[in-house]
């Protein structure tokens, strides 16, 4: 998994750095909910490198481009946009 914000690296990561590997993942949520087609998705969390955590933290500003992708799974670009109430 990666992430750059304007084409700055923010987060570069994989499975083998999780605390807890895939397949525990997978055991644990079984217990309590069923997974039922390919494609279900177990939320996570995210790597190192979100902006709250750098020192100043760095927030996304309108005008930002976001670009994230998964290996083997697929890629993403979204620009960030002013909120009107």
């Amino acid at each position: 998994m990666w992430l750059r914000v304007n084409n700055e690296f923010r987060q570069n990561s994989n499975t083998r750095e999780m605390i807890f590997d895939v397949s525990t993942l997978i055991s644990y949520v079984s217990q309590f909910m069923t997974l039922l087609l390919p494609g279900d998705v177990i939320s996570t969390g995210t790597p190192a490198g979100v902006g709250l955590g750098m020192s100043p933290p760095h927030y996304l500003r309108p005008g930002d481009v976001v670009n994230l992708g998964i290996e083997r799974l697929g890629k993403s670009q979204q620009r960030i946009g002013a909120w009107k109430a």
